[in-house]
């Protein structure tokens, strides 16, 4: 593991957090470099070499961008992340046909700029469904059929879960708003370069995709627009005009670039990461369950995205763990609600019981994750637990077959 600033040489801990962000893919930051050095032209200054270079740069990446997800690389626009996408598609779809539609369907564990998006538009009016998810996490497509309405413009579901991992149904739920004519929008942030995706066999109308998730710069993502049938926004951002009159602003050229490569390398790289990230996988959740008992997966088994490892211990609090595991970066759910202490939204959707909520950890396994890591992780992490649980009372109990849920605990 490499070093910290000057005169800090304090080893850094080994990085198992990739669903917070991935490092930077070494063939990205080369193709990035020339647009932050001496091509910095204005990508949208038309009268001078400078510009066209960087012109051309911008529309090569739309185009790796594009490609990787089976569009016209005139669908994609340049946005700022994932979370301004996800802005974009929900608040520029649901003002745009305002007039005669009123009502959007979400789920309960999207992101938190999908919600809130959802949250700011019932200020406005809007109605919005927020659909439950069953105990492994996915939707009920049945309960999805009876929650559309004469006005419903929007249907927003992610594709793969950045807590628990578990990928929902996208085909499915593609079909089924098509069948309805209703437009679907999907938050593909953890899915994009990992698994397949294609927007028209998954008849994706909005997609919103980030750089750096995918091992690509920060401050970059796309939003994918479908033109046929076509979908409609209202920009949130005036200005120039430029993508499409959707997004004004300078597109960042060497930003879009690093998206772009990073998109190409994901696409070249996909089967190949995905197999191995899977077994590194598969030996994280074997070796901790063969090892320690009352260890809990949470989502799926089966429909999920392998590289997104989320167990609850029993009997341990989440944020001990966390600190007694201070050489390895883990976390106990998302990098944006990560500063508050109420169990995650996510987990509670499931059905978790809140004392297993807050002893979940996030095991986060990438592209340049090594054997030696994740074994180093899970000797660490055996070795916490079994040390934390002697030290609980509540293990104690269970040691000697009482059954906690039977106490009755006095309010101090």
């Amino acid at each position: 593991s490499g070093r910290a600033g000057d005169g800090d040489y304090s080893p850094r801990p080994l990085y198992m957090d990739v669903q917070a962000t991935t490092p930077l893919d070494p063939r990205v930051l080369d193709s990035m470099l020339p647009y932050l050095t001496a091509c910095y032209g204005n990508p949208h200054s038309r009268t001078h070499a400078y510009g066209w270079e960087s012109e051309a740069a911008m529309e090569k990446a739309r185009q790796q961008v594009a490609d990787l997800i089976g569009a016209d690389s005139r669908e994609i626009i340049f946005t700022s992340g994932a979370t301004e996408s996800n802005n974009m598609a929900i608040k520029g779809v649901a003002r745009f046909y305002k007039s005669r539609k009123k009502h959007i369907i979400t789920t309960q564990t999207e992101h938190k700029c999908v919600l809130d998006s959802c949250r700011s538009l019932e200020t406005e009016g809007f109605h919005v469904t927020y659909l439950p998810v069953k105990k492994n996490g996915l939707i009920d497509l049945k309960e999805l059929e009876s929650a559309f309405q004469p006005d419903t413009s929007l249907v927003s579901v992610m594709t793969v879960n950045n807590e628990i991992g578990v990928k929902q149904p996208i085909n499915d739920i593609g079909e089924i708003c098509r069948a309805h004519k209703v437009f679907f929008h999907t938050d593909a942030a953890q899915a994009i370069g990992k698994i397949p995706m294609d927007v028209n066999n998954m008849k994706i109308d909005l997609m919103s995709i980030s750089g750096h998730k995918i091992y690509g710069p920060k401050g970059v993502g796309a939003l994918y627009v479908r033109r046929r049938p076509r979908v409609r926004l209202e920009p949130l951002q005036s200005g120039g005009g430029q993508e499409r009159g959707l997004r004004s602003g300078t597109v960042p050229t060497p930003l879009a670039v690093g998206l772009g490569a990073a998109c190409e390398v994901a696409q070249q790289e996909m089967e190949y990461d995905h197999k191995r990230i899977s077994q590194l996988a598969e030996r994280l959740v074997t070796k901790i369950m063969s090892e320690v008992p009352d260890v809990v997966m949470n989502g799926d088994r089966e429909h999920r995205y392998p590289g997104c490892i989320n167990l609850s211990f029993a009997y341990v609090e989440g944020e001990s763990l966390l600190m007694a595991l201070k050489d390895v970066a883990l976390s106990s759910g998302s990098a944006c609600t990560s500063a508050s202490l109420e169990p995650s939204y996510v987990l509670r959707a499931i059905g978790t019981d809140e004392d297993l909520a807050h002893s979940s950890i996030r095991f986060g396994i990438g592209r340049f994750t090594t054997e030696e890591e994740v074994d180093y992780t899970v000797q660490k992490c055996i070795q916490h637990v079994k040390r934390l649980r002697e030290m609980s009372p509540l293990w104690e109990m269970v040691q000697d077959g009482i059954d906690l849920k039977s106490i009755k605990w006095t309010q101090h």
